[in-house]
């Protein structure tokens, strides 16, 4: 019972970081210690089909019930604490990074020069990513009213690229969403259902675009764990530099998405506490 409590934990701080843009899901569940169980839950669902469910669903229960729930909250804490919440996760990702120290730690992959150089790779990736916001035009939004069966499908589309980099440790789900211009659509379709308004319609969108993250998250948990089982140390030097990246991508994406970011001494120290109390969260749940 207690292990199914703390899964349903780590699923919602992985839902709540797959609403936010420049946090990543994939992130959090490296940092808090699931990542490897989880991608291979997936990939192999029905190989152990009775251990993975006791897995999964405490952890699909998390991410449902913080996506349902949380979603206004985000909204109302980025609103009027901007600075605590962006260093709250900050810390979360802050406090996950011994966990992964320790992958690399006494492997011979340490001592290559081609390892630092993918921790660069990766970072500039994430970086470039995070910076895209302002090269594109995210005030684009998709339509999701009167939608035709061509807007189903771009929609089950979208959802399969959403996933994938849901599960990519460091890329945001939520910044593609962006960039795709359906973030707001959607995070609009989860806010009607939550006030149960328009059920039908919200349903018929939350459902096919939640077959396609489903569809995404099976394709690529099998390319990482393919990955993993043949280059672990290297993956996980890759995967270093996603989480670096990660650290400054979060107070970039709040910068860019927050409209009025207000510095002053009880914002900042709310800061510096929240960050803190993420960074001790993240530390203990990777250990649990």
């Amino acid at each position: 019972m207690k292990n199914t409590i703390i899964l349903i934990i780590k699923g919602f701080i992985m839902g709540i970081a797959n609403i936010i843009p420049g946090v990543s899901g994939g992130t959090l569940a490296l940092t808090l210690g699931i990542y490897e169980d989880f991608i291979e839950s997936i990939s192999h669902f029905f190989g152990k089909i009775k251990k993975n469910i006791k897995f999964l669903l405490p952890i699909a229960i998390g991410i449902g019930l913080s996506i349902v729930s949380m979603s206004r909250v985000i909204d109302y804490s980025y609103d009027h604490f901007p600075i605590p919440t962006t260093t709250f996760f900050m810390g979360l990702v802050i406090g996950g990074i011994p966990l992964l120290l320790k992958k690399v730690k006494d492997t011979k992959e340490r001592k290559q020069v081609s390892s630092y150089i993918l921790v660069a790779i990766t970072f500039l990736l994430v970086m470039s990513l995070t910076f895209s916001e302002q090269l594109f035009d995210i005030s684009l939004k998709a339509n999701l009213t009167n939608i035709n069966l061509l807007g189903y499908i771009a929609l089950f589309l979208v959802g399969v690229t959403a996933a994938a980099t849901m599960v990519i440790p460091g890329v945001s789900g939520s910044l593609v969403l962006m960039l795709l211009g359906y973030y707001y659509p959607i995070l609009g379709v989860i806010k009607n259902l939550t006030k149960f308004h328009d059920l039908t319609s919200n349903l018929l969108i939350a459902g096919v675009f939640g077959i396609g993250v489903l569809v995404g998250i099976i394709l690529i948990s099998k390319l990482i764990e393919y990955l993993l089982k043949k280059f672990e140390a290297k993956t996980y030097f890759g995967v270093l530099g996603f989480i670096f990246a990660s650290i400054l991508a979060i107070p970039i994406a709040t910068y860019n998405n927050v409209e009025t970011l207000i510095f002053n001494i009880p914002q900042v120290l709310f800061g510096i506490i929240m960050l803190i109390i993420g960074l001790i969260i993240g530390y203990k749940l990777g250990d649990v």
